[in-house]
């Protein structure tokens, strides 16, 4: 039996990369200075190589399938991997970014010093995408950013992750208020409050929102805020009370209290390292948070 094996070329995985950023065959064509006949047939002889479909159509929209997912991801890998060694021949160094995605929590209260140690010893330049969960493991599934760091409850699937830290929600409420007297707090002592939110369809208010609702507590929304800093300013200002992560920092005059009755988030380090750079970075953001968890206890 005699098997034929097409031969991958690196145009056609470039030409996949533009389409799969954009998704379309007319801007894509535009991008790469050719014409749409021609990228249909370079993404064709792709999908033929690879044996599998790399996009299909929704509608009057194209997306990408799971197997068009992970060629974007690896065409991506091999693209950089290709430039570094270009810039390795020439300059002696890489001058490839390493691309990491967080949220605004943990840029601002987690990584920072992993960011300040990577970036002081600027092996590599560092580049970094403010996403939520859901977009940085979508950005990691598609290769747009090397690792990633998340606050989720478990750990996701497809994606290589290692847990980082455990962070409780606790209550945030101002110095005076009559809650602040107690040490811990029960769900059930939330009954008339006025919550700062996150807007609907966010976890963190299904979260608290459910938890309340088994717990038969009446509350209701003092007012609907996206981010930690913005909603322990509106603690701050007395607009009311609010479940946050453990991390966050406190401003002034603000305190918080653990409550049991809720679920911990845990941070993941998402991604694998493939080169030196990106394991240096994975480094920096694991002693950062040993010596964070050091510094509480």
């Amino acid at each position: 039996m005699v098997y034929h094996h097409t031969v991958m070329k690196l145009e056609w995985l470039e030409a996949f990369i533009v389409f799969a950023e954009r998704l379309s065959f007319t801007r894509a064509a535009r991008d790469l200075h050719i014409s749409q006949p021609a990228l249909h047939v370079q993404i064709a002889r792709l999908a033929d190589a690879l044996g599998a479909p790399l996009y299909r159509r929704d509608g009057r929209a194209l997306v990408l399938t799971p197997q068009g997912l992970d060629t974007l991801r690896l065409a991506r890998e091999i693209r950089d991997r290709a430039h570094e060694l270009s810039d390795v021949v020439r300059t002696g160094g890489s001058a490839r970014p390493v691309v990491l995605a967080a949220g605004e929590g943990a840029y601002l209260y987690l990584l920072g010093e992993a960011i300040s140690r990577f970036t002081a010893r600027a092996t590599a330049p560092l580049r970094l995408l403010t996403h939520n969960a859901e977009a940085t493991l979508a950005a990691l599934a598609s290769g747009h950013a090397h690792l990633g760091v998340a606050g989720l409850h478990g750990p996701p699937t497809g994606i290589d992750a290692e847990r980082l830290a455990e962070a409780p929600l606790v209550l945030a409420m101002p110095a005076g208020h009559p809650l602040a007297r107690r040490r811990r707090i029960a769900v059930a002592d939330l009954d008339g409050a006025r919550l700062i939110v996150p807007p609907d369809g966010r976890p963190l208010r299904s979260i608290v929102a459910a938890a309340l609702l088994s717990a038969g507590v009446r509350w209701e929304v003092g007012v609907e805020a996206v981010g930690w800093p913005l909603t322990l300013h509106f603690v701050q200002l007395g607009v009311g009370l609010a479940i946050v992560n453990a991390i966050c920092r406190l401003p002034p005059g603000v305190i918080s209290r653990p409550v049991p009755g809720l679920p911990s988030t845990h941070y993941w380090l998402l991604g694998k390292p493939r080169t030196p750079a990106m394991e240096e970075l994975a480094r920096a953001i694991r002693l950062t948070v040993q010596h964070r968890r050091g510094a509480r206890h």
